[in-house]
């Protein structure tokens, strides 16, 4: 009984080699620059999805907002700091910056009135389990330019930004 156990277990640990060195010699195609950065940290995610509900509240009009979804206990967010802080000497006035911290109870609801507030109530309603999740978005419209998720790559935001700007 026991060698056949062994032998089980052998031809386990031999499929599972395989199979590992199959995923890790398979060849990826990447191209969006989103993407790219997803094949470089692959606890990144990026999307471009829809609308935050409507145009956000005055004093976020004429210039892009850039809504950080943080918690202090949240790796991801620790991992995105260095690029929000470049952002934010980078783009100081000529870009909003919304952070709303989940990191508790308390700051969560705080979070949620502040968003009530600027317009963000259904942004932050559907995101607010997605800590490390960074969205640029158009306050005319409320449609979101980008959305990322522990993405540390500051090119993937400046060129939305910058796009943003420029169209103003």
């Amino acid at each position: 009984m026991r060698k056949q156990s062994t032998l089980w277990l052998g031809l386990c640990l031999s499929s599972l080699a395989i199979a590992v060195s199959l995923v890790a010699a398979t060849p990826t195609s990447i191209s969006a620059a989103p993407e790219r950065a997803i094949a470089q940290n692959p606890c990144a995610s990026a999307s471009k999805a829809g609308n935050v509900g409507g145009p956000l509240a005055r004093q976020l009009q004429g210039k892009p907002v850039v809504v950080d979804i943080y918690a202090s206990w949240c790796p991801a967010c620790k991992n995105i700091a260095p690029t929000l802080s470049q952002l934010k000497k980078d783009y100081a006035g000529k870009a909003h910056f919304v952070v709303l911290d989940v990191s508790d109870k308390a700051k969560t609801s705080q979070s949620e009135a502040k968003a009530r507030e600027l317009g963000l109530s259904q942004f932050f309603a559907a995101n607010k389990s997605q800590t490390g999740m960074v969205a640029v978005i158009d306050p005319a419209t409320g449609n979101i330019l980008a959305q990322h998720r522990n993405n540390p790559n500051l090119a993937d935001y400046t060129s939305v930004i910058d796009a943003a700007i420029a169209q103003r």
